[in-house]
């Protein structure tokens, strides 16, 4: 499949793309990922992306049509050809924990009418909901007392005074190192920057990609903005899971898939001036 429009000039491209990859570099410098070993992985994207993304409708993509799209040399893509683009797989455990935390975030039955998470009983009280029900009614491959447990560990979940388990804002925020926070730092970055690489090669309708930012400001307005705007986020994101958690019980179901997110930040600037701006 080849993009609809042709897209900017690549030496437009520079200036955004060096904003763009100078805090994965960094992250990749930290973590220990070398230049040769990011190199290789690029390599490797540059040809499955151009072998899949950019076959011509009918005919057969050719190691030198790959070799003219990249640039890697022939005999290099003949070698790389075949075998997949790098995937980030979902853990197994990321998987179940998002599924049973968007249930108690989304769901009447374990949620207050303002949609918050209400403290549940470990097992259950009568007809009052509990946390056995609540993994029990997203999986039954694991024991609920298995979840918990690993949930305390990684603070997800607190217990009150009153021995019912209450969901931390650790849900919504992986702790460091977590193979969670690594997969969602993968999804979700792909996410915004194919939306916006879709707008800039002038996709119709455009998809949603804003944000509202101030420079010049003094620390203490921008962290009380920074909190402010956190605050919500969090409550529109709490609101639009109950909707999609509704609407999805009567969905027939396909093969499509829909995300939306939202990022704040923060950082001293030496640049910044008294302009602010809505773009």
């Amino acid at each position: 499949m080849t993009d609809a429009a042709p897209g900017p000039a690549a030496d437009k491209l520079y200036p955004p793309l060096a904003r763009l990859l100078r805090p994965l570099v960094r992250l990749c410098i930290r973590a220990g990922m070398t230049f040769p070993a990011l190199s290789q992985l690029l390599r490797e994207l540059y040809v499955n992306v151009a072998e899949y993304d950019f076959a011509l409708p009918g005919k057969e993509q050719t190691d030198s049509r790959v070799s003219l799209l990249t640039g890697i040399h022939r005999k290099e893509v003949s070698r790389l050809r075949g075998a997949g683009a790098p995937v980030n797989a979902v853990p197994a455990a990321v998987s179940r924990t998002g599924a049973i935390i968007a249930h108690w975030l989304a769901s009447p039955r374990f949620c207050d009418a303002a949609g918050t998470p209400l403290p549940l009983p470990r097992n259950a009280e009568g007809s009052s909901p509990s946390f056995e029900e609540l993994v029990s009614s997203v999986t039954r491959d694991v024991r609920p007392r298995a979840v918990l447990d690993e949930w305390l560990d990684r603070r997800i979940v607190t217990i009150d005074t009153e021995d019912h388990i209450v969901l931390a804002e650790a849900a919504f925020i992986p702790q460091h190192g977590d193979d969670e926070k690594l997969y969602y730092f993968g999804r979700n970055l792909h996410d915004h920057i194919a939306a916006a690489a879709a707008n800039v090669l002038g996709s119709k309708p455009a998809f949603l990609e804003r944000s509202v930012h101030y420079d010049g400001l003094s620390a203490e307005l921008a962290e009380r903005l920074e909190a402010r705007s956190r605050e919500l986020a969090l409550e529109m994101l709490q609101r639009i899971n109950r909707e999609a958690h509704v609407a999805s019980e009567t969905d027939r179901g396909g093969e499509h898939r829909w995300n939306c997110g939202v990022y704040v930040f923060r950082e001293r600037d030496s640049r910044a001036s008294d302009e602010s701006n809505l773009a």
